[in-house]
């Protein structure tokens, strides 16, 4: 686990910080659609993301989900910060998007490292920056963008997260994360398709040019 910390932290962190995380985290290995955090779940422990990528998704009352973003390498999840302080139930969904490796931090430390290293404080704060701001685009997206516009930033994080040409996802998945219709998600992905941008797949998509 020493290896994974200074690998993806170590220009975050002073070595005595590296140690102690070294000492108390856990190692997890998360498959690709595996739950790791549900809604309603307490929260014991924070995530620092070692490789793969993490959705975090928020619901509605009637069980409808949006995306709100993806958190990768070297990340935090500011949202499970808040609960694991707060001692409250989490409000969102964290899924793996790809096969994903975790240090789990006990929520004890993550109070006496505030205080201790600054560069933990840093690194909070920093991340509650970074997901507020992920938040707010998301929130952009939704109430200033059509919705072929928000399926194309879409596509285009999926590609990023994923580092490949191929998104695997099927039209039903595209539209729950995008709080929409498959109806309306497939006749868009047709239209991208008719112009050459992407290529569809049974249950995949080659992105061409976006």
């Amino acid at each position: 686990m020493l290896n994974n910390l200074k690998d993806n932290f170590s220009h975050l962190f002073e070595d005595a910080l590296i140690n102690e995380i070294n000492e108390v985290g856990i190692l997890k290995h998360a498959k690709e659609g595996y739950k790791l955090i549900e809604i309603g779940d307490y929260l014991r422990s924070m995530p620092l993301l070692v490789s793969g990528a993490i959705k975090i998704i928020r619901e509605d009352g009637d069980g409808d989900e949006l995306l709100l973003y993806f958190l990768e390498p070297g990340d935090t999840c500011a949202m499970t910060l808040t609960c694991c302080l707060g001692q409250k139930r989490s409000e969102i969904r964290a899924i793996a998007e790809l096969d994903t490796t975790l240090i789990m931090i006990p929520v004890q430390k993550m109070e006496e490292w505030m205080g201790k290293y600054r560069s933990w404080r840093n690194f909070v704060l920093a991340s509650y920056h970074s997901r507020l701001m992920e938040m707010l685009d998301t929130i952009d997206s939704i109430a200033f963008m059509n919705m072929d516009e928000r399926l194309v930033k879409y596509l285009r994080d999926k590609q990023k997260i994923g580092g490949e040409p191929v998104i695997n996802s099927t039209h039903q998945e595209i539209a729950y994360e995008l709080h929409t219709s498959r109806v309306v998600v497939s006749r868009l992905l047709k239209k991208l398709e008719s112009l050459g941008k992407i290529k569809l797949n049974r249950n995949s998509i080659d992105i061409i040019s976006l």
